[in-house]
């Protein structure tokens, strides 16, 4: 094990990583313990349409043993979820009699210890939501120059209200987006009736130079309150008959009654927080009340009043919050529960209600569809990245503008897509997809939190008259902005006091320079600010933010390899990321470990022994190799927390996506041009870059109309080579080497008469049922494919296995390949530096050292300068001393080590200062002019691989219609010719080029016959004939009432001026012509 040094900038933290995937964790915890039971509360009890005969209570629930643990769920494409029981009590008014019972209500999928849920064997994430929070928010628009405030209330469920003041200094006010009506109406069904008492409410803000009041009472008609319920009824319901009761209903319906308008909780702190109330955030305050529409009207006339105030910032992470995992499904509950309450009370009124039991009044079916659809088909719940560990860590982090309720990629405009200064140390600044999701999904901050209310919180130390104290608290956005906040990177003496006299730090929000006395807390880690996968790429503030961008972004798609290396300069942070993501195998007790082998781990701990299952070639959801090596010996002592085993992308406990190699920043007769990369041959040899790839072919026997499909090695014309790998079942053997259009399944189908050509016929009228009446529909290796038979799996009906209607059995085949890394395979560095591999050179032509030994890479150096991530080159400088001198060493982000250092460190390992040397060309021997850049640096090899793109074909399907061939290799579809490249020949004036690629390469169906036929008798192709996409553009025509006939050849069209009468007869004769057919 190589040591680890640490330089003098390495932070001590205060405060470690929290666990990395308790976003997930705490919300489904929560809403178990909490939310489900407030799901009850909200309907229970439910009674009967008239409400005098029956009444329905929700009891205690509880969660039943789950149907399969987690392993045999994934085995056997199964679910991980647990039935989900209720007590209920159904009280009899007319018999005063009670029942309890207890019923079933559901399956609901449990959360795995890693933050995933396993649904038909497969793992998924359940992303969180960004939305805009429930409560108040001021807005400032501009009419004619002049700077005019409104105001929104946003419930959680419930009409909206919106005010707005018009240019004559009239505030008005629309309900769910109809039209607008005066505020003091509003204000009068809320029990501020009087004029007088109006004006008296607002006199102590209202004394600008506009009576905002008395503006908007002399344009409200309504002067009393069923006035006013009548007006505002004829907004809402324009066209209806209004009168007062109904009105009132109506209205009163739409802001006192909990079910249909509720601010929630967070709605209501946000109210209290904005506008300055106290109430409390029970459910009798989770309404509107008159105080509120006081208080926020007085607020929009203090905007008004104030020219240099501005309305809220939407964007400020103070005015949106995280819906986690928790209330999204709590909010799919809530419907099938409402859907069950409206069912259970149709039955009240339907069933007998003497003989009546709780559990025949509860039809569970609509709750268990809603649970469905949550985790199968909604937005938010996605198919888990797994191509490594960092990329199944952060998805569990995601955060998604998108989804239900949210936004769309097409109506985000910039302004809700941009860094804001409020997502320091709460949403990362780096990490965002580059494309169309561009700053709508996130990730959380290393260090970031959420609160009950669903903010984003981030962690700071006190800081008491300069002196740093180990006290830590939690802030949100707008907590935050009270304080002046230096960054970790501030200078501190022994004693925890902070050493300049004036430092940088946010003041109130803003960047600037404070006196150190006046500092009211600082940052707990240089880090804080970005997420984990920023977090992993050392001298990061070295780089350029969209370089940065690639950095995070490719790491998460590194393949993990066959020989994982840990990177010779990390950040600090490898270990807690590989630990958290789950892939890792680490002791939950102290202990002695007892039996240890590739399959699984003892350990005895305090008497007891505890069992650790270990991967084996595990598929992972992007076909990567998931295995799990011991890192213990038997009878080795070991804590809680030590790692026991590595997984496919750690190298002892610590991520590893790469491997360290060699570099030299150089062109190399033009073969690295473009970001082009030269490998040696040695990274072939000792399979540096090579990985396992597993796939799974899946094949179903089915009960057909003519009959069962059955599996057997007898498939008719098939050679018996062909089949020597299948046993009497028609199933391959694990370990058979299979490639292309190899026979995995044998399997055979029923034929229907129909379906027997004219000489299967003869067949069967001269040998009889020798003949079968069978089709050859065996599982076969797709196009392109190569690899190793490693897994068999058999489910079928008679073993009692779920299958899907009309399935009898289903197999599935898993096949394993070996792929070395070759030319076209893209490789990247951590600092968005990618390339694709243009050459692989042999060991002996690579550029060497004077001691003879040979780079592994080439890099060109012309992708450095203007890309400005300047952090690979001291990369590459330290870790050359790194791996002179023995040791691995971590450089934070903005806390790594200075250029001074790096110097250090190359001149005790005996290497130049300038991280330059002379190298030798390998073909010549003959030294290159000048010095060149030489070092160590981290590449991992992306999923981007070219054996998955690689495609070619000659001849293969065509489409129906046009009779062009199909398009992608999924099709086995062809090179598409398109507009441009047809410009482009007609600008050499290649004719004959031009003609055969748009006729006998595409659609000329008899040509390109006869081309297939003299091409195989080596006779001169002949003349292309009309393709036939002609003949869809004249039947095109023909559709649009276009008589055209296409003329052969010879033909003479005669061209004349016709007269007026002629054309009158032709159109006569056309117009008959139609009446007869």
């Amino acid at each position: 094990m190589t040591r680890i040094k640490y330089f003098k900038n390495y932070p001590k933290h205060l405060l470690p990583l929290p666990n990395l995937v308790e976003i997930q964790l705490n919300s489904y915890n929560q809403f178990l313990k909490k939310g489900l039971r407030e799901l009850f509360d909200e309907i229970s009890p439910i009674r009967d349409y008239g409400g005098k005969d029956l009444a329905l209570y929700f009891g205690d629930y509880y969660l039943d043993e789950p149907k399969c643990d987690e392993l045999k769920a994934k085995k056997n494409g199964l679910s991980y979820e647990a039935p989900l029981r209720v007590k209920i009590k159904l009280v009899n008014k007319k018999t005063n009699e009670t029942k309890e019972q207890e019923v079933f209500l559901t399956d609901l999928p449990l959360i795995t210890p890693r933050g995933t849920f396993i649904l038909n064997g497969v793992e998924r994430v359940v992303i969180s939501q960004l939305i805009r929070s429930a409560g108040v928010f001021f807005t400032t628009n501009y009419i004619k120059g002049r700077k005019l405030h409104g105001a929104k209330i946003i419930p959680n469920r419930g009409a909206w209200l919106e005010f707005e003041t018009e240019y004559n200094g009239c505030i008005m006010v629309r309900i769910d987006r109809k039209r607008k009506i005066p505020a003091t109406a509003l204000l009068r069904i809320f029990g501020l009736i009087k004029e007088e008492d109006i004006l008296k409410e607002f006199k102590d803000v209202d004394n600008g130079e506009i009576q905002f009041m008395k503006e908007t009472l002399d344009r409200d008609h309504s002067k009393t309150q069923d006035d006013a319920w009548i007006e505002i009824y004829k907004r809402i319901r324009p066209g209806d008959l209004a009168a007062v009761d109904n009105a009132r209903q109506l209205i009163e319906n739409m802001f006192n009654n909990f079910e249909r308008y509720d601010l929630s909780e967070v709605g209501r702190y946000k109210l209290n927080q904005r506008i300055g109330t106290k109430t409390t955030l029970s459910k009798d305050y989770r309404i509107l009340r008159k105080e509120d529409l006081v208080l926020i009207i007085k607020e929009i006339i203090k905007l008004n009043n104030n020219p240099e105030i501005s309305g809220d910032d939407i964007d400020h992470l103070g005015n949106r919050r995280v819906r986690a995992l928790g209330e999204l499904l709590e909010n799919k509950i809530r419907v099938g529960l409402s859907r069950i309450e409206r069912i259970i009370r149709d039955r009240m009124s339907t069933l007998d209600i003497y003989s009546l039991l709780p559990g025949q009044l509860i039809n569970s079916r609509p709750l268990m569809a809603m649970v469905k659809e949550f985790f199968t088909s909604s937005q938010l719940s996605q198919f888990m990245n797994q191509i490594n560990p960092l990329s199944e860590l952060e998805h569990k982090r995601r955060l998604s503008a998108m989804g239900p309720g949210g936004l769309t990629k097409e109506r985000a405009g910039f302004e809700v897509r941009d860094v804001h200064p409020s997502h320091y140390g709460r949403i990362c600044p780096i990490e965002t997809p580059e494309g169309p999701n561009i700053g709508l999904v996130g990730h959380l901050a290393s260090y970031a939190r959420i609160n009950s209310y669903g903010f984003i919180e981030t962690p700071y130390r006190k800081v008491k008259k300069g002196l740093v104290t180990n006290e830590i608290v939690y802030l949100d956005a707008f907590e935050e902005e009270k304080y002046n906040i230096a960054h970790a990177g501030v200078s501190l003496d022994a004693n925890k006091h902070i050493k300049e006299k004036r430092a940088e730090a946010r003041i109130h929000g803003e960047p600037g320079i404070v006196d150190r006395d006046k500092i009211d807390l600082i940052d707990v880690s240089p880090y804080q600010c970005i997420s984990i996968a920023t977090a992993l790429i050392p001298f990061v503030e070295h780089d350029d933010s969209n370089r940065a961008l690639m950095g995070s972004n490719m790491q998460r798609q590194a393949v993990p390899l066959v020989n994982p290396q840990a990177p010779l300069v990390g950040t600090g942070i490898e270990t807690k990321a590989a630990k958290d993501s789950g892939q890792v195998s680490v002791a939950e007790e102290d202990g002695v470990i007892k039996e240890v082998d590739a399959s699984h781990i003892v350990i005895s701990s305090r008497g007891r022994t505890k069992h650790y299952h270990l991967h084996n070639f595990l598929r992972s959801n992007d076909y990567t190799c998931i295995t799990q090596r011991p890192t213990v010996e038997k009878d080795q002592r070991v804590k809680r927390g030590d790692v026991l085993a590595d997984s496919s992308s750690t190298d002892d406990g610590e991520l590893a996506l790469g491997r360290n190699v060699l570099v030299a920043f150089m062109s190399w007769s033009g073969a690295n041009f473009e970001d082009a990369i030269i490998i040696s041959e040695k990274a072939i040899k000792e399979d540096v870059f090579s990985s396992i790839h597993i796939e799974e072919f899946p094949c179903e026997v089915r009960d057909t109309k003519l009959g069962p499909e059955t599996t057997t090695s007898d498939i008719p014309n098939v050679g018996e080579n062909r089949l020597k790998d299948l046993d009497e079942e028609g199933i391959i053997r694990v370990g058979a080497e299979v490639d292309q259009e190899d026979i995995l399944v044998g399997k055979i189908s029923p034929k229907g008469e129909s379906d027997l050509t004219a000489e299967e016929r003869l067949l069967r009228a001269i040998f009889g049922d020798k003949a079968r009446d069978i089709k050859d529909t065996s599982l076969r290796l797709p196009h392109g494919k190569r690899g190793r038979v490693v897994g068999i799996k058999i489910f079928s009906r008679d073993k009692g296995d779920k299958l899907t209607a009309g399935v009898i059995k289903a197999i599935q085949v898993e096949i394993a390949q070996f792929r070395k890394v070759a030319v076209g395979d893209k490789l990247a560095g951590r600092h968005g530096n990618k390339g694709v591999i243009s050459k692989v050179l042999p060991e002996e032509d690579m550029p060497h050292l004077a001691d003879g030994t040979p780079v592994d890479i080439i890099l060109n150096p012309l992708g450095v300068a203007s890309r400005m991530n300047i952090g690979q080159i001291l990369e590459t400088h330290l870790g050359w001393a790194a791996h002179k001198l023995n040791y691995r060493t971590y450089s934070p982000p903005f806390s790594g080590l200075t250029e001074e250092e790096i110097k250090g460190e190359l001149k005790k390992a005996g290497l130049p200062e300038t991280g330059k040397v002379v190298l030798y060309d390998g073909r010549s021997g003959e030294r290159f002019i000048q010095p060149v850049t030489v070092g160590y640096i981290y590449m991992m090899k992306l999923n981007h691989l070219v054996e998955d793109k690689i495609h070619m074909r000659s001849i293969g399907p065509y489409s129906l219609i046009t009779q062009q061939p199909l398009g992608g290799k999924a099709q086995f579809g062809g090179q598409r010719f398109g507009e441009m490249e047809v410009w482009a020949l007609e600008g050499y004036g290649a004719a004959f080029t031009l003609q055969e690629m748009l006729t006998i390469k595409s659609d000329d169906v008899v040509g390109r016959a006869n081309a297939y036929d003299s091409i195989i008798k080596g006779r001169p192709i002949h003349n292309p004939n009309i393709p036939s996409s002609f003949n869809v553009l004249v039947s095109e025509l023909k559709s649009l009432g276009f008589s055209v006939t296409p003329l052969k050849e010879g033909v003479k069209v005669e061209e004349r001026e016709i007269s007026r009468e002629e054309k009158r007869k032709i159109e006569e004769r056309t117009i008959k012509r139609g009446k007869n057919r």
